[in-house]
């Protein structure tokens, strides 16, 4: 079956996950197409540079160029790896060269800024704030809740802790989570410890028919799972965002960063 794949490498000299990032994100834009994916992070010297670039010009005898995405900083190292027989794209070189120009300084070359420690103190931040937000999911903890900077509230599976830990890791946000269960709905009021912070509030919703699926692969043939119970969680739930001003959005097809840039946007948070 992998014959069939289109080879795809991502490679760095730091972790990997900003090659892999970028070069996935272009990747969408040929949905069509199926891709084997490799990525080979820490590529520190020029023995491991060379040995990638075996292993890729032996794919590309056998079939297609594998396409290449490297994110290596180190000069020498991107040298190397431009001797492949892949489709290399480099996505820092040409940008760092432009970068140095335009500040007439020289870059540092030195990997592993984007995703080491880099600026203590951002770091240091988003830690603290992966920690408030494992502290606040589902409700668990009522403590500090004032030292929120938002606090998803939702039924049961719509999104809400993926949502909350990937705005602290990636954002530095101290994001709190409050599930929204049956005996909240009736007489339209946000429920008592998160109504002093409606102002922080932010609402996820879903449809019917996801909303199900997901919970059938919880608690299957449960009344919870039901696509009756699901709908009637999901109108009460609007209905009390409207009913508050909350703004929401619809959960059900979008990504944990598409849902995070959304509430980021919304609610005039930026870090």
């Amino acid at each position: 079956m992998q014959d069939s794949l289109r080879h795809v490498y991502f490679l760095s000299d730091g972790t990997g996950i900003t090659a892999e990032t970028l070069g996935s994100t272009l990747l969408t834009q040929f949905p069509q197409q199926r891709f084997y994916r490799t990525t080979v992070p820490f590529i520190s010297t020029i023995a491991k540079a060379q040995s990638i670039v075996r292993e890729i010009d032996q794919v590309a005898m056998g079939q297609e160029r594998p396409l290449v995405f490297s994110t290596a900083v180190n000069e020498e190292i991107r040298n190397e790896l431009a001797k492949c027989n892949g489709v290399l794209v480099d996505l820092i070189g040409a940008h760092v060269q432009l970068l140095e120009e335009a500040l007439d300084t020289k870059a540092s070359h030195q990997p592993g800024q984007a995703h080491g420690l880099g600026n203590t103190l951002r770091y240091q931040s988003r830690m603290l704030a992966v920690e408030y937000a494992m502290e606040h999911d589902d409700g668990q903890s009522l403590r500090a809740m004032e030292k929120a900077e938002v606090i998803l509230i939702a039924p049961s599976r719509c999104g809400k802790t993926p949502t909350t830990m990937y705005l602290a890791l990636q954002h530095g946000v101290y994001a709190a989570n409050f599930p929204l269960v049956d005996e909240d709905f009736p007489g339209d009021t946000l429920p008592a410890p998160i109504r002093p912070y409606a102002a922080k509030c932010f609402g996820l919703t879903s449809n019917p028919m996801r909303l199900s699926q997901v919970r059938t692969e919880r608690r299957p043939g449960s009344d919870y799972a039901s696509l009756r119970q699901c709908g009637i969680e999901l109108r009460s739930a609007e209905r009390l965002y409207d009913t508050h001003d909350i703004p929401y959005l619809n959960s059900a097809s979008m990504s944990v960063e598409e849902i995070s840039a959304v509430i980021l946007q919304r609610m005039g948070l930026r870090h």
